[in-house]
Formats: C-alpha cells, sequence, structure tokens
C-alpha cells in the first residue's frame, strides 16, 4: 500500500470535494507534494489524509485537529535555515546536490552558522579535559547512541553562556570546537584539527574515496528543518541554555528509534535475513506484519533526495545492496530513506556496526548549533500549551 494519495483518492477518504480538500491544504491541515513530472498533480500523505478523516468522523472541526497535531503537523516556528520544499532540500539556499557534490561539513557549519570557516575552525584544536580522558576506558565497547552523550557532557566546556548573542569570531571558535570535541567523543581520541570527514576516515581504515563518501554523508545528514532533535535543541536553546545542553537535548532525541535510531533497526533487519532467498524472506515478513525500516519519508512522496544523492556513489559498486533496495522497492514501491542509505553506506564500507547512527549524529551537530544559535537570536521561550482532556475539576463541596 502506497503512502501516499492522489487528489481523487484523499477526497474520497475525507468524504470531501476535491475543492474542500485543496481549501485543506491552503490552510495547513494537510500536506500536499507536488510531483516533479507533472507540477499541477500532487500527492498527499496518507496517514495525515486518515487522521483528518477519524476526527471529521469523531465531529472535531478541522481547526481543532491542526491546533493539537504536532505529527508532521504545520510549521511551529519561523527559520531561514533550512528549506524542504517539492522533493527538494536546500541549507540557506543552497541546493544540497551541490553541496553534497563538493562541501566539507565544515564549509556548511560555516554556512548554517553564519560565519567564516577559518573562525568556526582554527587550526588550533581544543583542549582535552582530564574528566573526559578519564571516562574514555569506560566506553571503549558502549553504543553510540549511549557513549556520545557522555562523553560530551566530560569533553566541552560551556564557558561563558552569555555569549550567545555574540557575533565574533571567539564564539564562532566554540562552536566549532564543540562539533570537534563531539568528533572526538565518536572515535574515543583526542580532538584534532584534521578536516572532520578525514578524521573519521583515518579511524575507520578507509582511503581517499572511502573518506569522500563520509564527507558526503557527513553534508546530507547536517540539517533537515524542525525534525524531532532540531525541536528539543530549539526548545532548550530557547531556555538560555548553554550551546553544549542543546546539543545534548539533540543526541538524546536522535537516540530513538523513530528518529536517528532507526539505523538500528535497519541493520537488525538486514541482519535477520540471513542467506535465505531474498524475495520469499522479505515476502514472509510483510505477510506476518512487520515492516521494513527505513523507507519512505513523509516529505518526499518520491524518495528521500538524501538517500538517492547517497545511493547513486555506493550501489553501483554493491551489488547485494542494489537487489535489497530492488526487491524492497517491488514489493513495497517505497524508497529508501537517510537511514537506510546510511547503513547501506556503513556496510559498503565494513565499519563498524552503530557508524551509521554515529555519521548521522556527527553530521547534524552542526545542525542543531544552527537553529539553537536561531533560537536564541529571535530571543522566545518555547512554551506551547496544551489542550487539556483530562475530567473538570470537582466543584467544592
Amino acid at each position: 500500500m502506497s503512502q501516499y494519495l492522489s487528489s481523487n483518492e484523499a477526497a474520497a477518504l475525507l468524504g470531501v470535494s476535491r475543492q474542500t480538500l485543496y481549501a485543506y491544504v491552503s490552510r495547513g491541515l494537510i500536506a500536499a507534494q507536488s510531483v516533479d513530472d507533472d507540477p499541477r498533480r500532487s500527492l498527499y500523505p496518507r496517514d495525515a489524509v486518515q487522521r483528518l478523516a477519524e476526527a471529521r468522523r469523531r465531529g472535531r472541526r478541522p481547526k481543532e485537529v491542526a491546533r493539537s497535531a504536532l505529527d508532521w503537523g504545520v510549521p511551529a516556528l519561523e527559520s531561514a535555515i533550512t528549506l524542504v520544499r517539492n522533493g527538494r532540500l536546500s541549507y540557506r539556499g543552497r541546493d544540497i546536490e551541490a553541496l553534497a557534490g563538493e562541501a566539507s561539513l565544515e564549509d556548511v557549519a560555516a554556512l548554517l552558522w553564519g560565519c567564516r570557516r577559518e573562525e568556526a575552525f582554527p587550526d588550533i584544536a581544543p583542549a582535552m579535559l582530564p574528566g573526559y580522558a578519564a571516562l574514555l576506558p569506560f566506553y571503549r565497547d558502549t553504543p553510540p547512541t549511549e557513549a556520545l552523550p557522555a562523553l560530551l557532557l566530560a569533553a566541552a566546556d560551556d564557558g561563558d553562556t552569555a555569549q550567545w548573542r555574540r557575533k565574533n569570531a571567539d564564539f564562532s571558535a566554540s562552536c566549532g570546537g564543540l562539533v570537534r570535541q563531539l568528533f572526538a567523543a565518536a572515535q574515543q581520541t583526542e580532538p584534532s584539527s584534521e578536516p572532520l570527514h578525514r578524521q573519521l576516515a583515518q579511524s575507520w581504515g578507509l582511503d581517499d574515496d572511502g573518506a569522500d563518501l563520509l564527507r558526503m554523508a557527513l553534508v546530507l545528514c547536517a540539517d533537515h528543518e524542525m525534525n524531532a532533535s532540531t525541536f528539543t535543541a530549539r526548545c532548550i536553546a530557547s531556555t538560555g541554555a548553554s550551546l553544549r545542553a542543546a546539543v545534548l537535548g539533540g543526541l538524546g532525541a536522535l537516540s530513538g528509534s523513530r528518529h536517528g535510531a532507526m539505523t538500528t533497526r535497519v541493520e537488525s533487519f538486514w541482519r535477520g535475513l540471513g542467506d535465505a532467498p531474498l524475495r520469499p524472506a522479505l515476502q514472509q515478513r510483510l505477510a506476518s506484519g512487520e515492516d521494513i525500516p527505513g523507507l519512505g519519508h513523509p516529505l518526499y512522496p518520491l524518495g528521500d533526495i538524501r538517500a538517492r544523492i547517497l545511493l547513486e556513489r555506493v550501489l553501483p559498486r554493491f551489488p547485494e545492496a542494489h537487489a535489497l533496495i530492488a526487491e524492497v522497492r517491488a514489493l513495497t514501491g517505497q524508497e529508501p530513506s537517510i537511514d537506510f542509505a546510511l547503513v547501506v553506506l556503513r556496510r559498503h564500507l565494513r565499519l563498524p556496526e552503530g557508524a551509521a547512527f554515529t555519521l548521522f549524529a556527527l553530521g547534524r551537530s552542526v545542525g542543531w548549533i544552527a537553529h539553537a544559535l536561531e533560537q536564541a537570536e529571535q530571543g522566545q521561550l518555547i512554551r506551547p500549551r496544551a489542550v487539556y482532556t483530562g475530567p473538570e475539576p470537582l466543584a467544592d463541596a
């Protein structure tokens, strides 16, 4: 079953005319995605249409649904950082495909933070704090979802949080230093001033081609608008907490299985296929009601552009993954998401398991910082109200 509906299908499910469907779209109740080969045709997320249809059957007004729907709902915050529109992705107006082809994560960080690269990433590496060095032996065999927050907590010095609104080279360097500390924590080494993707390539024993694939993956993961981890980072920044606290909050949200740790589910799925014939194994899984993780994305009806860019480089050299994705596409009609693509990359390069999540977290850290800075500049505390659905207070006897 496809994740998306045509306008006729969506209108029929809602029990309304197409004109009413278009009115719902204009009011932000349902997102519409245009189709590349026909800009006049749109697709609608099946889940969102079903939720609205159920709400209408229960007698709730569409405005009330919009107010309470946080799952792929209407935009909640203004941002000038990242745009996802019509199947494309851009950072501050720069198309992701061009950036993935040549930019480093340092370049993208400078773009997102609004500073010069040399300000954010000077030649001098940040110092390794004693607490960080003391913790390293205890996290040698710990999954990155647990090790990264603990080591970053010990590695970085918050410094003066009043610097939040100071646009100067020193503060840019503190942002870059935090990213370098996180990269050191991922490798469990001292912080380095070497290019970020080359640090990882050296740690994982990769050649120049492998290093370039890491560079591309990090850039593709750098930001993705108002996802759960980014919203968490912005909420924390809005309280006036430190930059490190915002990044730690982002890491915590990313570790969930419906976000960055989706890569762990993809790894488990792939491992479970074993050596059995591919199509029967997939058919059996689907017939038993189990899903195939890491497929589809509500913002990309025709396929996640980040995954497509990465897989175009990897699949010609990885026949096993090419065959798996072809069978999955034939059975489900869905395309891989970035989570699936990162696992493909991890297996292609023979990196340690958990490296897919690590790449996601390291790349996304520059986006969390960008959003934290933007939120601090806006100066607003993020504090939504709840729509209370519990019992009414008891009257005094």
